[in-house]
């Protein structure tokens, strides 16, 4: 390998256009890791959220961003047995993932499911091992429970409503227009919910109320899904797009015995996440392999476009993943 690649750098913080193409040195793989050559990157909120100046990285990781990509495993580090030179797989990052090669640890590989391009294997990681973690490990989603989801037609939300579906719950999503709405009852929704002409709470009252909802909105959101919430009902926080502040009534948690919790993956350390993957392995590859699950692609970009992926991902219009083509 040559002693430097080609990479997208965030200059200074700010809007899409603060991307810019760059040359930085080759990663090498310490213990326990692996250096993908990577041939595709995925784009996921997170990305612009570090863009804009909102979400440092941990002091270990890449300041480049991208948090998931798929490729050829090009060097093992001291300790990996599980994975050799020429391995394909796709990754979970620690950031790095916009550059040429990537170092992981090689504990967050997986391999690329059958029947499946390196493009499309390229948006698993960030969302599932999200997804996997929130509504089944920690919100504990059971068979004929009421899911509710926002942001359906998202990344996030095409995979939350595919597993959810396929595990046997009642699954119900927002979105913004009918449009998205139709893919979310396609992918599986019983209900979808057009959030701006229809009230999700009142929808969810008369289905019950939801066992469980999974909410990256935050804001003025946070009240609203306590009211839709069942008695013993779980509320998982991801992210909070419109805020982290509200006033809320917490009587009403005793009263109806509700949960509130949530959580960020990137911070999480290298042992959680490989044990999410192991997860992921046994309960969800499967379905990866057997084409029962898929994720929905919006579009791609090459790596020097990285500004245009991110505002795209910015837009009201994407649905689905969005991923950058690096390398063959």
């Amino acid at each position: 390998m040559s002693e430097t690649m080609k990479a997208v750098e965030i200059s200074k913080p700010g809007g899409p256009e603060v991307l810019v193409p760059c040359e930085r040195p080759m990663p090498r793989a310490g213990q326990g890791e692996v250096v993908i050559r990577v041939a595709w990157a995925g784009v996921n909120r997170p990305d612009a959220l570090q863009r804009a100046g909102n979400y440092a990285p941990p002091p270990t990781a890449s300041d480049l961003p991208g948090l998931e990509a798929s490729g050829e495993v090009a060097e093992v580090g001291p300790g990996v047995n599980e994975w050799t030179v020429g391995d394909k797989v796709c990754a979970l990052l620690p950031g790095g993932g916009y550059a040429e090669y990537v170092a992981t640890p090689a504990a967050h590989c997986l391999p690329i499911p059958k029947g499946m391009d390196l493009r499309e294997a390229a948006c698993l990681p960030e969302t599932f091992f999200t997804v996997w973690t929130n509504v089944f490990m920690r919100g504990g989603l059971k068979a004929g429970e009421r899911f509710l989801v926002h942001g359906g037609s998202s990344g996030i939300g095409t995979t939350a409503i595919q597993l959810a579906n396929h595990f046997g719950a009642r699954v119900f999503a927002t979105a913004g227009s009918d449009e998205k709405c139709k893919t979310c009852t396609d992918l599986g929704a019983e209900r979808a919910i057009n959030y701006r002409t229809e009230d999700f709470v009142e929808v969810m009252k008369e289905a019950g109320g939801a066992d469980l909802i999974l909410d990256m909105v935050g804001g003025d959101y946070l009240p609203r899904n306590v009211n839709a919430l069942a008695n013993d009902g779980r509320l998982v926080q991801i992210a909070f797009l419109n805020g982290p502040k509200v006033e809320l009534n917490f009587a009403q948690l005793m009263v109806r015995r509700l949960t509130i919790t949530g959580s960020t993956l990137r911070p999480q350390s290298d042992l959680a996440k490989a044990r999410i993957a192991e997860e992921l392995r046994a309960h969800v590859w499967p379905l990866l392999d057997a084409g029962a699950v898929a994720p929905v692609m919006d579009s791609e970009f090459p790596l020097e476009k990285a500004s245009d992926a991110h505002a795209r991902i910015e837009s009201p219009g994407h649905v689905g993943k969005i991923v950058l083509k690096v390398g063959a």
